[in-house]
């Protein structure tokens, strides 16, 4: 995704940047959400998810619908880039970075959530990881809230 936006999806948001302000308002209350859902999920049996999971290929095309990836993409584009440089090779190498370091990182996340799973028994124990959680959360939406709104009064 990452490589897809930085080889032209990104100059759709260049020239209309109304939908990157619709898209971070989308992301912001979709996160907004999943705080509740994290911070009011009170005990282990009420967060398992009786649905069967994604298999990979879902996953990831989920992606190319997730507004959180599609900030992440637009943002290190618009970040990381400068059009006066060697555009493409700059592109390959952000992507290349993002899969280097992120699939490591992925599996982290994906051990330490098992782990943490055997590991909490106890519903209280439980309660206050998913308010802290939801909590941390919430606390990296301020600055977009901040963005969004001073995208709107100026």
């Amino acid at each position: 995704m990452v490589l897809a936006v930085g080889l032209g999806v990104a100059s759709i948001f260049e020239n209309y940047p109304i939908l990157n302000l619709i898209l971070k308002i989308i992301g912001s209350a979709y996160l907004s959400f999943l705080a509740y859902k994290i911070g009011t999920t009170t005990s282990i049996q009420s967060s398992a998810n009786s649905s069967k999971p994604f298999t990979f290929i879902q996953a990831a095309l989920f992606q190319w619908i997730n507004p959180k990836a599609w900030v992440m993409a637009t943002s290190v584009m618009v970040t990381y880039t400068v059009t006066s440089e060697a555009y493409l090779n700059q592109v390959v190498s952000i992507s290349l970075i993002f899969f280097l370091f992120g699939s490591p990182c992925i599996f982290l996340w994906l051990w330490f959530g098992n782990s943490l799973k055997k590991i909490i028994k106890n519903s209280d124990l439980f309660k206050t990881l998913n308010i802290f959680v939801a909590l941390l959360l919430a606390s990296t939406l301020v600055p977009i809230f901040i963005d969004i709104y001073m995208t709107l009064i100026y």
